[in-house]
């Protein structure tokens, strides 16, 4: 593939950040609570050693085969029918993610924000949004989300400051007083979108200096994963053992910050973080899907079948779930499973295929 749009380490690593952290923030401490109870800030850490892997794997097969992304280093480590079947695979995977996402937001806009709007409506509005800036390219992308990284930070900042005053430690104890399991258990979601650095196998050919793929990776994730526990500690010392039966966690948190303290409607600054957030995320979810397709199909623009994949994602995520029940069952059960074999087992496998073909070759590695 031939590469003529160039992101920065800086904006790398935004990216990453903002394709994890604001759509997991919501309802992350509220998952984890669920399993390891007043244990869930410790519930991160697996997840965060498994994103520490993921990287290191991604930034060696991209170091091995500079310039190309994972679609295209998968047919020289596999062949060329197993690798285009590995990229649809992909694309499967990427679609799936995206719809589902899409899927949510609409939910959560409607239950929050616009109840009496019609569900594709906010959908609608993101994916449009969404196919303008990967029409736009990734160069721009990268750009739009440096500004809005810093908003996001920005607003979390104060509102760390507001809950700190109604915060009570006796909720965190006793540490581990049920054992590692329910910790590993309330892990087990978190750890497949914390694992979404993935990506990178898409993104580091785009990067002017791909020797800071590594760099950018680890701080991304170092801020994913500070800024998750520093929220589910807030949580679980704000609301104790309820916080498990709390869909939207951390919603819950800035809106009960609103009733306590002197400002109101805070929950405004959750839903922004959230729209931002989901914004990047369906913005490089459709980049990605372009370039798996074209690649397979090899069309060599993939700005040519933005708007056709647009829609497809809008018609996925309108029929991918009916109810919320399907959806939480779906998101602390299938996809981490699904995710952690597509994410982590397999470009192991593929790196670890690859030193063996070197070394049966007798190339030095």
């Amino acid at each position: 593939m031939k590469v003529t749009e160039r992101i920065t380490g800086t904006q790398l690593g935004m990216l990453l950040f903002s394709f994890v952290f604001p759509a997991l923030v919501i309802p992350a401490p509220g998952i984890m609570a669920a399993f390891a109870k007043q244990n869930a800030w410790i519930s991160v850490f697996p997840g965060a050693l498994l994103g520490v892997t993921n990287i290191w794997v991604m930034t060696a097969l991209s170091n091995r085969y500079p310039g190309l992304t994972i679609l295209e280093y998968t047919e020289k480590i596999v062949g060329k029918w197993l690798g285009k079947a590995l990229s649809l695979y992909f694309f499967y995977y990427w679609y799936s993610l995206v719809t589902v996402v899409i899927n949510e937001h609409s939910r959560f806009l409607n239950t929050f924000l616009l109840p009496r709007t019609p569900t594709i409506v906010g959908g609608l509005t993101i994916v449009v949004l969404s196919a303008l800036a990967v029409y736009a390219g990734i160069e721009v992308i990268g750009r739009c989300n440096s500004f809005l990284t810093v908003l996001i930070i920005m607003f979390l900042l104060p509102l760390f400051v507001l809950a700190l005053q109604d915060t009570d430690i006796k909720h965190l104890m006793p540490v581990l007083g049920e054992g590692i399991v329910p910790v590993l258990q309330g892990s087990f979601p978190v750890s497949a979108n914390i694992n979404q650095v993935f990506l990178l196998g898409w993104l580091i050919p785009f990067l002017k200096q791909r020797q800071k793929a590594r760099r950018a990776g680890m701080i991304a994730l170092f801020g994913i994963v500070t800024l998750i526990v520093t929220v589910n500690l807030l949580t679980v010392m704000i609301f104790g053992p309820i916080t498990g039966k709390l869909t939207y966690s951390f919603l819950s948190l800035i809106q009960y910050i609103g009733i306590q303290g002197s400002f109101e409607r805070l929950e405004a600054i959750a839903v922004a973080i959230w729209v931002f957030g989901i914004f990047v995320k369906v913005s490089v979810g459709l980049f990605m899907l372009s370039l798996c397709l074209s690649h397979v199909f090899g069309i060599r623009n993939y700005r040519d079948i933005v708007a056709p994949l647009a829609l497809l994602a809008l018609v996925g995520a309108v029929w991918s779930f009916t109810t919320k029940s399907d959806y939480q069952q779906f998101e602390t059960f299938t996809y981490p499973l699904w995710a952690i074999v597509t994410q982590n087992l397999l470009p192991a496998v593929l790196l670890a295929a690859d030193a063996i073909k070197r070394k049966a070759s007798g190339s030095l590695l």
